[in-house]
């Protein structure tokens, strides 16, 4: 069966060649070369061009008109705004996809080529650079100014009884923070940030609990550092001949070097100085050469290659940096009364969903642990980078509840969510927050039922209950 597969390919390979052959005999009986191209010919693909180019804008209108509009209805008062936005740039491309397009298919089906008509050549035109230069300028700055009117109404400042609301990304996470009854959110900062404070809130416990932590890690790596053997050997036998050097100079020109000390009035004075400064001396080198011998008998002791040594004396630094950092987070009151300690204790930590109230307009205040990230909620018409270290802002009032456009849309399972829209990592597809839009009585129930961050003075429940609580549900339907 293979051999005659073989031979079936073969005899199709000669088979292509001889017609080939047969192919350039018949273009040279004929007198023709082969890249010549008759007339006819030419009038055919240029009527195949405006064909095709009916077919193709039939196409994209049946797309358009089946499809219908690119998402939901805008549920958000400038949503309308930026769906006006989005139209508008629509049209202006639209109209110049169909106006370069026709031109494009008629001149190639009108100027097709003719062997009696010989094509006309422009070194330059003053006014066609004129025509494509200034109109794209003024269409541009049209654009950018309707952009950019609209993007002040997103971003400018929200009103003085807007809802604040925190959005904290990590991969492949995210977590919602509401100020409790103070109005102010909790001081934050990496640097506390803990498996039982993943946002790292501020408080007096918080500190000393990372100071304690970090006490502790500058401690190990300073013994590893301290009981390395190589080091040690080496400043032993330095001390060692330190001493042996300090013995030889005091007994040989004791008196020489310092003999002027006679002519002093207290000459006998100052000598005895002298040597009880040199005793001294060597009690201290003594002292510290039975310290290193002490150390190196230790069961501590370290070997460390030269790289290694280094690169612990980084990380000590950077451990020292570290704890320098936290110990420069200082207390500050807002508005003179609330202190900053106090702040975060009955603010509001949600996983898994978060809610707003219909017709209240929402400071968002967005924040990153990690790397950029891309808050984006469709249904809002909303979109916001985190960025790590730099908070941003975005301000909107919700206008359709989540039971509201589920009956537009005919979809009971709809839900608003806030995705992420950057590409952040290998989980990136699965970070998405529930977000759910009611009225201001549902949503002060359901404020109301979730736990403060810290627990009142007095309490007997645990810190960081509901967190922990939600976050262990939220872990338990992942892995289902």
């Amino acid at each position: 069966m293979k051999l005659l597969i073989l031979l079936v390919v073969v005899l199709g390979l000669v088979a292509a060649v001889q017609l080939s052959k047969v192919y350039q005999l018949s273009i040279s009986l004929r007198g023709k070369r082969e890249e010549d191209i008759s007339e006819a010919d030419n009038r055919l693909n240029g009527g195949a061009f405006l064909a095709f180019m009916a077919v193709f804008y039939a196409s994209f209108i049946y797309l358009l008109v089946y499809y219908g509009s690119y998402g939901t209805p805008p549920a958000t008062e400038h949503g309308v705004a930026v769906d006006q936005l989005m139209n508008f740039n629509m049209a202006i491309i639209f109209t110049v996809f169909f106006i370069v397009n026709t031109l494009l298919f008629w001149f190639a089906a009108k100027y097709y080529y003719r062997a009696d008509r010989k094509a006309r050549f422009f070194a330059h035109d003053n006014r066609l650079e004129l025509v494509w230069t200034v109109i794209p300028s003024i269409v541009l700055a049209v654009i950018i100014a309707f952009g950019l009117r609209t993007w002040n109404q997103m971003t400018g400042d929200a009103a003085d009884d807007a809802l604040r609301v925190e959005l904290y990304s990590k991969q492949f996470d995210w977590t919602a923070r509401y100020p409790g009854n103070d109005g102010e959110f909790g001081l934050a900062n990496y640097n506390l940030i803990t498996p039982m404070n993943a946002l790292g809130i501020v408080t007096a416990d918080g500190i000393a609990e990372a100071l304690e932590e970090i006490e502790g890690k500058i401690a190990k790596v300073e013994r590893e550092i301290f009981y390395e053997k190589g080091h040690l050997l080496a400043e032993r036998e330095a001390l060692v001949a330190q001493l042996a050097g300090d013995d030889h100079g005091h007994g040989g020109h004791g008196h020489d070097d310092h003999g002027d000390h006679g002519h002093d009035d207290h000459g006998d004075h100052g000598h005895d100085d002298h040597g009880h400064d040199d005793d001294a001396l060597k009690a201290v080198l003594e002292a510290r050469i039975h310290e290193i011998d002490e150390m190196l008998a230790s069961d501590k002791l370290t070997i460390l290659t030269d790289a290694a040594y280094e690169a612990k004396e980084d990380k000590l630094y950077r451990l020292q940096r570290h704890r320098q950092r936290i110990q420069e987070i200082r207390e500050f009151d807002f508005d003179g009364n609330l202190s900053a300690w106090e702040a975060g204790m009955d603010d509001r930590i949600v996983k898994g969903e978060f809610h707003l109230p219909v017709g209240q307009e929402v400071e968002f205040v967005f924040r990153s642990r990690d790397v950029i990230h891309s808050a984006y909620m469709p249904a809002f018409r909303a979109q916001m980078n985190t960025v790590p270290g730099v908070p941003t802002r975005f301000k909107m009032t919700p206008t359709i509840t989540t039971d509201s456009m589920r009956m537009v849309l005919n979809d009971p399972e709809f839900d608003y969510v806030l995705l992420c829209n950057k590409v952040c990592g290998a989980a990136h597809f699965n970070m998405q927050m529930k977000v759910i839009v009611e009225t201001e009585e549902q949503y002060a129930a359901w404020l109301a039922e979730q736990d403060e961050f810290l627990v009142k003075e007095g309490s007997d429940e645990p810190e960081m209950e509901q967190a922990v609580t939600t976050e262990e549900s939220t872990n338990v339907t992942a892995s289902l």
